[in-house]
């Protein structure tokens, strides 16, 4: 994929197969015109990745929010149906989005809110939000309940526990969790095509990867340069955040 973005599509025709590029062969114009705004003559990726960055970093903050709420009672608060509610939240994420799309279209429709990116951001935090308890449950039901009761002798409530002992201890697992919602919401497809399609300038960058991957008048280096643009910020988080996600900061918090 890399390879053909910054080769020439004539040398491409000639030899498709040639994985070595010559450094004289190599050209920035396949970006130059992925990231030069739609009304410049290019495809304005960077306008869309504005659109999927708001999506995503909503998506995260509500949902982290949320789930970090929920998979704290369910680790540590006693009741009713308590056992059962983790595999609940993992069934309705099981739940394959298609069935979904046809009643939240004719919903957002009657709502008037196709092509409102916030409004898109809901239905990704409804889809993340089970998954992202399933996940966090685990990480805090393995911290030591012995650190959360001596901050409640100490005289903290129930939310200054949380916000003191529980979050910072289980950053490694929020820093995954974050990694996980922003993959699921940079990337999603189906619901952005059904709520965006109708207004361009709030295409997310995956739409906008379809559409250019469905038009014969775009050459093939313009799209693989697309799909690197697509795929280069995941891996930027992911090495960026990679110290956390195998730092344990847990360890030895009960020494002595």
């Amino acid at each position: 994929m890399l390879v053909l973005s910054v080769r020439p599509i004539a040398e491409v025709l000639l030899e498709p197969g040639r994985l070595w590029v010559s450094p004289s062969e190599i050209t920035t114009d396949t970006y130059r015109e992925v990231l030069t705004p739609v009304d410049d003559g290019g495809q304005g990726f960077l306008g869309y990745m504005g659109n999927s960055a708001l999506i995503a970093t909503v998506t995260v903050i509500v949902t982290l929010i949320a789930s970090v709420l929920g998979a704290y009672a369910v680790s540590r608060l006693d009741f009713r149906g308590r056992g059962a509610s983790g595999y609940l939240f993992l069934m309705v994420y099981l739940f394959p989005p298609i069935l979904l799309a046809i009643p939240l279209f004719v919903l957002f429709s009657q709502l008037s809110l196709r092509g409102n990116l916030l409004a898109l951001a809901v239905v990704y935090v409804a889809q993340t939000v089970p998954v992202a308890i399933y996940m966090l449950r685990n990480y805090f039901a393995t911290i030591p309940v012995s650190l959360e009761e001596a901050a409640l002798i100490d005289g903290c409530t129930r939310f200054g526990v949380i916000r003191r002992i529980s979050l910072p201890l289980s950053m490694p697992s929020l820093i995954a969790t974050g990694l996980y919602v922003f993959m699921i919401a940079w990337n999603e497809f189906l619901f952005a095509l059904l709520f965006l399609v109708e207004r361009r300038d709030n295409w997310t960058v995956s739409l906008a990867l379809s559409r250019l991957s469905g038009s014969i008048e775009v050459p093939t280096t313009v799209l693989m340069a697309g799909s690197v643009v697509l795929t280069v910020p995941i891996i930027a988080l992911f090495f960026l955040a990679e110290r956390m996600l195998v730092e344990g900061l847990t360890s030895g918090a009960e020494k002595g």
